[in-house]
């Protein structure tokens, strides 16, 4: 379902279920080394997912969101410019990882090698492949 603005309802919504909701904000916008122990509070909302993206989409400069700090949304940033949108990528990752895996088929055993009759030539002398002593690489 769409709003006006071309966001569907559950994008719209997110916040209304987030976990840090009833917290108090300034809990929440601190700096330094103290944002590692806020994002305890991400660990188990359930939309983590769009918090992030939110940030991320928008540039938010300052708190935690989506269980990451500033520094780390800033080096994300930094690592993916060619990211256009957040929310897709993140929508994106997390279908793939709850998509049932498709089981793969066992991996054939390689063919057993043959030992060189009396009458069959072996590998060159000198090299255990088609590379005899003579061929070595110079560097």
């Amino acid at each position: 379902m769409n709003d006006d603005s071309g966001r569907t309802t559950a994008t719209r919504n997110w916040r209304r279920d987030a976990r840090c909701r009833d917290e108090d904000p300034d809990t929440l916008f601190v700096q330094g080394a103290r944002q590692r122990d806020v994002r305890e509070v991400c660990k188990a909302c359930p939309v983590r997912t769009e918090c992030l993206a939110h940030a991320l989409d928008n540039r938010i400069r300052f708190g935690v969101w989506g269980g990451m700090t500033e520094r780390e949304r800033r080096a994300l940033l930094k690592r993916r410019p060619d990211v256009v949108s957040w929310a897709a990528l993140l929508e994106a990752a997390r279908r793939a990882a709850l998509r049932p895996q498709q089981p793969t088929a066992p991996a054939s055993a390689p063919a057993p090698r043959r030992r060189a009759s009396s009458g069959e030539q072996g590998p060159p002398a000198g090299g255990s492949g088609p590379r005899g002593a003579n061929d070595r690489r110079v560097g």
